[in-house]
């Protein structure tokens, strides 16, 4: 694992939007794994600015979402799929079509899950995946004792995630108890992996990340079987850790 310390949130999306560019400007048919939430917001509206001011082109890119709230439209403002289009999709010349979401609201939602895996599998899968982590170290939907051999599958949202995401809705009874996600073997088959921490929130789920062994008690861990992965932490989320970058 390669650790780059950023100054701050803001220094932290700066820093992974810049590599993302370089991604997109070196390969312009990259395959993206896209995440939600707050931690990638400044990363998409650095990646808009960028558009905007220097013209990187994502006309050849496609896009893998890790996944969405079972029961929500892609019109439902809460759903992931608005999220991308309104913070990111909407703003860069992406061909909308190339910009893969799972859908919450089909009839045969396991069978959607295997749809999403063949997608995948028929795209050969993601170059570059962008990761946060959950204070209980879920990545993605994948909580606490998912299996590291999981593929796309539909997840019961653990109390604690239904609680830090109910911020984004009206009311704690509004947040989904279900979702689809990409599993941990999913996630694992991407080329490289760019983790993001920030805030002391988080600082001791990558303080376990970092020293503990890897075990399905902790998803997150599973990430130091992986080849390529880069994690970029601020200085709130790695202060008094002892790390190597």
């Amino acid at each position: 694992m390669k650790i780059i310390e950023a100054t701050d949130y803001k220094d932290m999306s700066k820093i992974a939007a810049d590599y993302i560019i370089q991604k997109v400007n070196q390969s312009p048919k990259i395959k993206l794994g896209l995440a939600t939430g707050g931690t990638p917001m400044g990363i998409y509206s650095n990646l808009i600015a960028d558009h905007k001011k220097n013209g990187t082109s994502y006309q050849a890119v496609t896009t893998f979402n890790l996944d969405e709230y079972v029961g929500l439209s892609g019109d439902n403002p809460n759903s992931y799929r608005y999220y991308m289009n309104d913070n990111l999709f909407n703003h860069i010349d992406i061909q909308k079509n190339n910009t893969f979401v799972p859908r919450g609201t089909v009839g045969d939602v396991v069978k959607e899950c295997e749809s999403y895996e063949d997608l995948l599998t028929k795209h050969k899968g993601i170059d570059l995946q962008i990761l946060g982590i959950g204070a209980n170290g879920h990545i993605g939907f994948n909580e606490p004792g998912t299996s590291f051999h999981s593929q796309t599958h539909v997840v019961q949202l653990a109390p604690s995630t239904r609680q830090a995401n109910a911020r984004f809705f009206s009311s704690l009874e509004e947040v989904p108890t279900k979702a689809i996600t990409m599993g941990i073997a999913t996630i694992m088959k991407s080329k490289e992996i760019l983790l993001l921490v920030s805030g002391e929130v988080k600082k001791e789920a990558l303080k376990r990340l970092l020293t503990e062994n890897v075990d399905e008690k902790f998803p997150a861990s599973v990430l130091k079987n992986h080849p390529c992965v880069t994690i970029i932490a601020d200085k709130a989320a790695i202060a008094g850790l002892k790390v190597h970058s």
